[in-house]
């Protein structure tokens, strides 16, 4: 129980942080994002105060206090309310997040999912067969594509696969099906969707496939592998049925890790193919300077990693009761 409520109390912490972080950036910034927000909108080199002022109180900049202006904004936090995006003006940014962030959820936890499974597969089968044609070209293969860049990547098999070949279409995250829950409208979702996630999927399985690989060969010169390989057991048995399943701890725990950098790499996936998601919201934001809309952005790819890696934590206290015992 211990453990489970030391990791709850690093997540809460962990939180806080990025919280007051996210509070404090934007105020840290040179200039003052009330009136930049004011010129971009009035087009003109004059600015009213007024207008400044009005804008200030909206992305909480009125108090001089810095608490007052912290508190205020930790009640924002829990009634939900970021303000108003002036990129979508006149939409709340909860709105504009509300409608981009399943369509980011989808693409990323099946593509995260997917890799997972790929790359523990392939990494697990390499250390098996270490020192074969297999691996070479597994390990050297996985060292090349990860220094790819992904948004190389996507212009290739944009050209590809859409400009040349027409399999699929090039932007977007559905055509002129009218949404709802059925298989025209799904099927639609998915072709839209594969390009992009085919982008993700070239580098997502990278990580997982060079660690697993590196721990399960580590894992092999174990004491227990060798009392298990002295006391005649199968060799598929005991890479996989004990080498692999110790191996899969660190790989378990790194899931978390990589959705981070796999949210990161979307930003420019979602806007090379104009996928209505979180990333190509984050790129609208920013080039727009939607100081509401990019904290807000912020906040909730934090919580979401965040939470994912106090879920994982949870789950490798299940699996390993080593982990439990250690933490208490």
């Amino acid at each position: 129980m211990k453990y489970y409520l030391r990791k709850f109390g690093f997540y809460l912490l962990t939180l806080f942080a990025a919280v007051v972080l996210n509070f404090m950036i934007p105020r840290m910034q040179p200039g003052d994002p009330a009136e930049i927000m004011v010129r971009q909108l009035s087009g003109r080199g004059q600015v009213d105060p007024a207008q400044v002022e009005a804008i200030r109180a909206m992305l909480g900049y009125a108090d001089e206090n810095v608490f007052i202006a912290f508190w205020k904004y930790l009640l924002q936090i829990f009634r939900g309310d970021f303000g108003i995006s002036f990129t979508y003006f006149p939409y709340s940014v909860t709105e504009v997040i509300g409608r981009a962030l399943p369509w980011t959820l989808g693409l990323i936890g099946i593509t995260q999912i997917l890799a997972f499974l790929i790359g523990t597969l392939l990494g697990a089968f390499a250390a098996w067969k270490r020192n074969s044609r297999f691996d070479s070209i597994i390990s050297v293969g996985s060292t090349f594509i990860g220094n790819l860049q992904s948004f190389w990547i996507g212009i290739i098999i944009l050209f590809l696969f859409a400009y040349q070949l027409g399999w699929f279409p090039a932007t977007g995250g559905y055509g002129f099906t009218e949404p709802g829950w059925n298989w025209m409208f799904v099927a639609d979702v998915i072709s839209h969707a594969f390009l992009p996630a085919l982008t993700l999927m070239v580098t997502a399985p990278i990580g997982f496939i060079l660690g697993m690989r590196n721990t399960m060969v580590q894992e092999l010169g174990g004491d227990y592998i060798r009392l298990g390989q002295a006391a005649g057991l199968a060799p598929r048995r005991i890479a996989l049925g004990y080498a692999a399943r110790n191996a899969l701890l660190p790989t378990v725990t790194s899931f978390a890790l990589s959705l981070g950098i796999l949210m990161g790499g979307s930003v420019l996936v979602e806007s090379l193919f104009d996928y209505p998601g979180m990333g190509r919201l984050m790129g609208e934001a920013t080039a727009n300077r939607d100081f509401p809309l990019m904290q807000a952005i912020l906040l909730a790819t934090i919580f979401i990693v965040l939470t994912a890696s106090f879920l994982v934590d949870l789950l490798y206290g299940v699996i390993d009761p080593r982990a439990r015992r250690s933490g208490s």
